[in-house]
């Protein structure tokens, strides 16, 4: 028999809601509440018409009203009404826009326009009586937590979105678990070249829900990889309370380093650093840096924070960048397809910050990127520096850490462990 330890659970909070709705429910039967049955619902139609369109390249909001036959004198009240809430001439393309029109025993009449900004707010313009007022309407969210654990056989990825117990999750939620955990453990595992087979996971996520149960936001409130034997956990901790938190491990010391693992999400590397074949010029030469084999117009991360001090293209790297860092580090990231908007020589780039993207520009023969470390304006390799960690969990706020590390890892850990998914393994 097959035992799956992979489960998804709903929050303490939600079940607390409905813990809520019951106690109501009680007190409503003791005040002598007569019970009733819940009617099916019944819609009325507004008698009228209605018309979709839609905000394309060269199209504004004022043309589509325009071109829908609004008055002069609607045409404005709208417009008035609408800048109240929001700006027309910042509406995307691809924006939807519905006009309704009600049947009068005058005529029509414009009744309602309704404008979704985005996947979560809509703006309503409601007219009647000469003139017209507008409000937004702010799509209503709940919070629920997902536990997941399980044992990788090829890749952390396949692991995660393929759990028949996600199945009611979305693809882009199961996504988003997997780069989540990527984006907490890159400064201590890469994915792409150690993860063995027979490692194992677990993780805690709390997300924020639409009604249709598509993910709004989230993150990992505690999670654990073990890998080749050693594990290695992040707890979410927000010290300041403004919602920028970060990851800390069991003793409060930051998952965060200098720099990132790597230059690209999930990628993996073609070439390490060394003497090797050049594929071009055909001699043994050495690989001053890693290629990470990707898709043309992936996004190229800086992996530590710096100035750039070299944006140009040269015969040899293509398009290439070049980050000055702290403490004598430089970074180099070569074969550009293009450049992200805005980097030039002089600009100061975040870790983590998209600067370019994958090509094949240069002295190359596939689409991949060249990443480079220099260290006191020699080449070393990136996959063989270990960086001390970030600052740890500020002393003032150490008490409240201790509370809510205890809480978080105790949902973690009522997962089971990797002995626990290694027996059963063994068993099936």
């Amino acid at each position: 028999m097959r035992i799956s330890f992979n489960r998804v659970q709903i929050t303490a909070g939600a079940l607390a809601a409905l813990c809520g709705m019951a106690v109501l429910g009680l007190v409503a039967s003791r005040g002598g509440v007569p019970e009733a049955e819940v009617a099916e619902a019944v819609y009325a139609s507004v008698p009228g018409r209605a018309e979709v369109h839609e905000i394309a390249r060269g199209r504004t909001f004022g043309g589509i009203l325009h071109d829908a036959g609004l008055g002069t004198a609607d045409y404005r009240r709208v417009l008035d009404a609408f800048r109240k809430e929001a700006d027309p001439r910042r509406l995307k393309s691809g924006t939807s826009v519905r006009i309704q029109w009600l049947e009068t025993p005058g005529g029509e009449r414009l009744h309602r326009i309704e404008v979704g900004l985005n996947r979560d707010q809509t703006v309503f313009v409601d007219c009647g009586g000469g003139g017209c007022g507008a409000s937004t309407m702010t799509l209503a969210t709940s919070i629920d937590t997902v536990y997941a654990a399980g044992r990788i056989e090829s890749s952390l990825w396949s692991a995660v979105t393929n759990l028949p117990e996600l199945a009611a999750t979305s693809a882009g939620d199961r996504r988003n678990f997997v780069l989540s955990l990527d984006r907490v453990f890159q400064w201590q595992i890469d994915f792409s070249r150690q993860i063995m087979p027979g490692d194992t996971y677990r993780f805690v996520f709390e997300r924020e829900k639409r009604p249709e149960g598509s993910m709004r936001t989230g993150h990992l409130l505690s999670a654990e990889i073990v890998n080749s034997g050693k594990a290695y956990h992040a707890i979410w901790f927000d010290p300041n309370g403004d919602g920028e938190g970060t990851w800390y491990d069991l003793d409060g010391q930051s998952v965060r380093r200098a720099f990132l693992m790597k230059p690209i999400e999930l990628s993996r590397i073609s070439s390490r650093f060394g003497m090797r074949h050049h594929p071009i010029l055909k001699e043994w030469r050495n690989h001053n840096g890693v290629d990470y084999a990707a898709s043309r117009g992936t996004p190229v991360q800086s992996t530590g924070a710096g100035v750039v001090v070299r944006r140009n293209r040269s015969e040899t790297y293509g398009n290439v960048i070049d980050v000055r860092h702290p403490n004598g580090f430089l970074t180099r990231y070569a074969h550009l397809n293009g450049f992200e908007r805005g980097i030039a020589v002089g600009s100061r780039v975040g870790q983590g910050e998209v600067i370019g993207y994958v090509g094949m520009t240069g002295m190359a023969t596939g689409y991949h990127l060249h990443y480079e470390m220099h260290a006191s304006g020699r080449p070393v390799d990136p996959l063989a520096i270990e960086f001390p960690p970030e600052d740890p969990v500020p002393a003032d706020d150490r008490a409240r850490w201790e509370l809510e590390s205890a809480a978080r890892l105790a949902l973690l850990f009522s997962l089971p462990g990797p002995d626990e998914l290694r027996a059963v393994r063994a068993d099936q």
